[in-house]
């Protein structure tokens, strides 16, 4: 009797380490708060975020990530990486544009969306925008997201399990629309 229930106790001690090794190394839960990624991601779908892709390379256009607040690191955010180190972005009449190319977001809500003057983004940073770019709380206000600060990449929604999917990132270089 000690010995199973010994055995019962390490078997679930095990699984516990084995639990906390995958939540703070390879994949976390979120929950969705609000409305600022709507029409991808909406408020209270919680999802999973992949912690090791950013640990071998930096966050590509078009990726969704979660990171921490610059103003307030014990808050999270889930937005829209548009441009990164080396890019110049500007939003232009609620169009955004990187190094001077229009971005092809046809499915995006813009409702609202003041113009933002050049910036080039610094080495080591990204420029994030909520989906729903009228009301999201995105890099127009805090400025870039330095890489320290990104908890991993969104990957796959799994509540509501009527609303369980992956979450695929369009590249933005390949979504974008021609000159003119």
């Amino acid at each position: 009797m000690k010995r199973a229930l010994r055995e019962i106790l390490e078997t679930i001690l095990l699984a516990l380490v084995i639990a906390l090794l995958i939540r703070g190394f390879v994949m976390e839960s979120f929950v969705v708060q609000g409305s600022s990624m709507e029409r991808t991601l909406f408020g209270g779908e919680r999802l999973l975020v992949d912690k090791l892709s950013y640990r071998v390379r930096l966050p590509r256009p078009g990726e969704i990530i979660v990171f921490r607040d610059p103003r307030a690191p014990g808050r999270d955010y889930i937005k829209r990486v548009v441009a990164v180190a080396g890019e110049t972005i500007e939003i232009d009449r609620g169009r955004v544009y990187v190094d001077g190319r229009a971005v092809f977001e046809p499915d995006l809500m813009r409702w609202g969306m003041a113009n933002f003057p050049p910036l080039l983004v610094p080495e080591g940073e990204v420029f994030v925008l909520g989906d729903n770019r009228g009301n999201s709380d995105d890099s127009r206000a805090f400025g870039p997201v330095p890489a320290e600060l990104i908890r991993g990449r969104a990957f796959f929604v799994f509540w509501p399990p009527g609303r369980a999917r992956f979450i695929f990132h369009v590249s933005r270089r390949q979504a974008t629309a021609p000159p003119g």
